[in-house]
């Protein structure tokens, strides 16, 4: 009979190929990346790529935030996409007699009940931290543990989410770090405050909507925001590399991750795309 409590090896890393991930072995890895204490760290992650690991993602939380220390900050990006218009829904669609329904009745966004949403099982167990905070935009939250949690989360504005008064800009302002761990810079939402700050002919603007809590009271609110576009962020991401030198390559257990500083990321973007955007 099969114990459902013992997690089972991933596929290519059985357990009798070496030692297993562990707290300690995830945190030297980090280190060996360039973490270090009082960072202030913004991660995305997916964990399939790691292998096994003793505590999963549990261990790899509890790892980074022994690196980092009681004087730095862990960030993660707590999205959730589907408190957004149904008529923008694509995959898949939902059928347009279904659209004033759902406006109507989808739960307001919680910042501590509402889950992510294709954000991996790290981000969505960190969330629900003890200690960790949560910003209250109802689409493009984030969350912190540490020094500046609660500098970095507070105030997230409604409309331009990704924008000046993001936890984005605020890991800005503190000279911030980026770290992509098992994922590529496609998932890089750091370039999304780039876009904000660039300026290409053809920029352009949307209206989205979502439901939130408004002085205790349940309203579908919308949204004013800049038109993102990431289909260029893994070329963005390559250039930045090879031009400046300045993202570092390693792994984290057994995935290929990158770290770099987040200013001189996003700077960088700023001209890539005003350069070369149409």
């Amino acid at each position: 009979m099969q114990d459902d409590r013992m997690p089972e090896p991933m596929v290519g890393h059985e357990f009798n190929q070496q030692a297993p991930h562990t707290v300690d072995t995830l945190a030297a890895d980090f280190r060996a990346l360039g973490v270090t204490a009082g960072m202030t760290l913004l991660v995305h992650s997916s964990m399939k790529p790691m292998g096994w690991i003793a505590g999963g993602a549990v261990a790899v939380i509890l790892a980074l935030e022994d690196v980092l220390g009681s004087t730095g900050t862990l960030v993660m990006p707590t999205q959730t996409g589907d408190l957004s218009d149904p008529s923008y829904w694509q995959h898949p669609p939902a059928p347009p007699a279904w659209w004033d329904a759902i406006r109507a009745t989808m739960p307001a966004f919680d910042p501590d009940m509402t889950p992510t949403r294709k954000m991996g099982i790290i981000a969505e167990t960190f969330r629900k931290q003890r200690g960790v905070v949560r910003s209250n935009h109802p689409q493009v939250s984030f969350a912190a543990w540490g020094a500046h949690a609660e500098y970095i989360t507070a105030d997230h504005a409604l409309h331009d989410g990704l924008g000046e008064q993001s936890p984005l800009a605020r890991i800005y302002d503190l000279d911030g770090w980026v770290l992509l761990m098992g994922i590529g810079h496609g998932n890089d939402t750091s370039l999304h405050l780039a876009e904000y700050r660039a300026q290409w002919l053809g920029k352009s603007r949307m209206i989205q909507g979502a439901p939130m809590l408004i002085n205790g009271q349940r309203q579908w609110v919308t949204i004013d925001d800049v038109d993102w576009n990431d289909d260029d962020f893994p070329t963005i991401g390559a250039a930045f590399a090879s031009e400046t030198g300045l993202e570092r390559n390693g792994t984290i257990g057994f995935a290929p991750s990158k770290l770099m500083p987040q200013r001189a990321l996003i700077d960088f973007g700023v001209r890539w795309m005003e350069k070369n955007r149409k």
